[in-house]
C-alpha cells in the first residue's frame, strides 16, 4: 500500500503521537487530528491536518486511524466507545492502536473491528520522544499478517525496526518484555550516576567511559546524559511507565509468573508518584534516589 495521498486519522498528539504524525504528514498522508487539548495539534495543523471534534469525526473521515493515548481506559473511549473509531468508521478502516494497552484489550478492539468488516492491530513502539522525531521507533505488532503487510510502509516512515511478534495481543505482550527490561536497567542507570556524582566525578565524562563498555544501554547513553544535565523533562512520563508496569505485573500474576526486580523497580516508581514526580520522565527516579541518600 503506497501511502501518498492516504487518507490517515490520528488520535493523540501528545509528547510521541505529535512526532510520529509529523513523519506521516511530510510523507504525503492527508491527516485528521484530535487531541483533548486541542492546542496540542497546532504544529499538526500548521502543516495542513484537518483539526476534529471528536474521535467518530477523525474516523468518519479516514481510510487508517492510529491512535497512542494514555491509558486503556482511553483506548477503550476512543476505540470501542459510542463517539469512538469503531462506531463511526467505514467499512475496511484499519485502526492501528500504538498506545501501550492491555493485551486482552487489543484482542477485544480486534474482534469487534472483525465483526464490523474493519481490522485492527495492536503496534506500541519504544525509543520514546527522540526515537518519534527521528522516525527510528521499535514497532512490536500484533495482528494478522495481511493487514500487518498493508500497514508496514506507513511503520517504516516512524520506525526502523518493526517486527510482527503474533496474533491480536502479541504486540502488547512484547512492549511488556521491553518495559520489563527497562524497569531493571533504570534502577541500574541511577544508582550508577548518583554513586559517581557522590564521588565528585564528571557524570558526562563517567557515561562517555561506561556507556560505550559491557555497562553500556540506551538508558544509560539517552536519559543518563539527561541526568546529567538535570533534564529532567518527559520523553516518557512516570505516570504513564507505572501504567505500563502495573500491566506486566497483573500478566504476570495471571501466569503465576514471579517477577520480584519488576515488582521493587514499580514500588520506587510509585515513590516517584507519591513525591509528586509523575509528571517528569523516567529519568526523574534519579530524585527519587537522591532524597532516599539525601544527596
Amino acid at each position: 500500500m503506497s501511502i501518498a495521498s492516504k487518507r490517515i486519522g490520528w488520535i493523540g498528539t501528545g509528547v510521541m503521537g505529535k512526532s510520529m504524525c509529523k513523519h506521516l504528514i511530510t510523507s504525503g498522508c492527508t491527516a485528521f487530528v484530535y487531541n483533548r487539548s486541542a492546542e496540542k495539534t497546532k504544529e499538526l495543523t500548521d502543516m495542513g491536518a484537518t483539526l476534529c471534534s471528536s474521535p467518530a469525526e477523525v474516523a468518519a473521515n479516514s481510510d487508517v486511524v492510529f491512535t497512542i493515548v494514555g491509558f486503556p481506559q482511553d483506548v477503550e473511549e476512543v476505540i470501542l466507545g459510542e463517539n469512538g473509531v469503531l462506531a463511526n468508521a467505514k467499512e475496511g478502516t484499519i485502526v492501528v492502536d500504538m498506545t501501550t494497552s492491555t493485551p486482552s484489550l487489543a484482542k477485544r478492539i480486534a474482534e469487534v473491528a472483525a465483526s464490523k468488516n474493519m481490522a485492527a492491530l495492536d503496534a506500541p513502539v519504544s525509543g520514546g520522544d527522540l526515537g518519534a522525531r527521528e522516525g527510528t521507533l521499535a514497532i512490536m505488532v500484533g495482528g494478522d499478517s495481511a493487514t500487518y503487510e498493508a500497514m508496514l510502509p506507513f511503520f517504516e516512515v516512524m520506525g526502523k525496526n518493526i517486527q510482527r511478534m503474533g496474533e491480536s495481543g502479541a504486540g502488547q505482550h512484547c512492549k511488556m518484555a521491553n518495559q520489563i527490561l527497562i524497569a531493571g536497567t533504570m534502577i541500574g542507570t541511577v544508582e550508577s550516576l548518583l554513586y559517581a556524582a557522590k564521588t565528585g566525578m564528571d557524570l558526562e565524562q563517567v557515561i562517555d567511559v561506561i556507556g560505550s563498555g559491557a555497562a553500556g544501554s540506551w538508558s544509560i547513553n539517552n536519559l543518563g546524559r539527561r541526568i546529567a544535565k538535570s533534564d529532567f523533562d518527559p520523553g516518557f512520563f512516570i505516570k504513564h511507565f507505572v501504567k505500563d508496569m502495573g500491566i506486566a505485573l497483573e500478566e504476570s500474576a495471571r501466569m503465576n509468573l514471579s517477577l520480584p526486580g519488576l515488582a521493587m523497580a514499580n514500588q520506587f516508581y510509585v515513590a516517584a508518584k507519591a513525591q509528586g514526580l509523575e509528571n517528569l520522565g523516567t529519568q526523574g527516579l534519579y530524585k527519587v534516589f537522591e532524597a532516599m541518600n539525601q544527596a
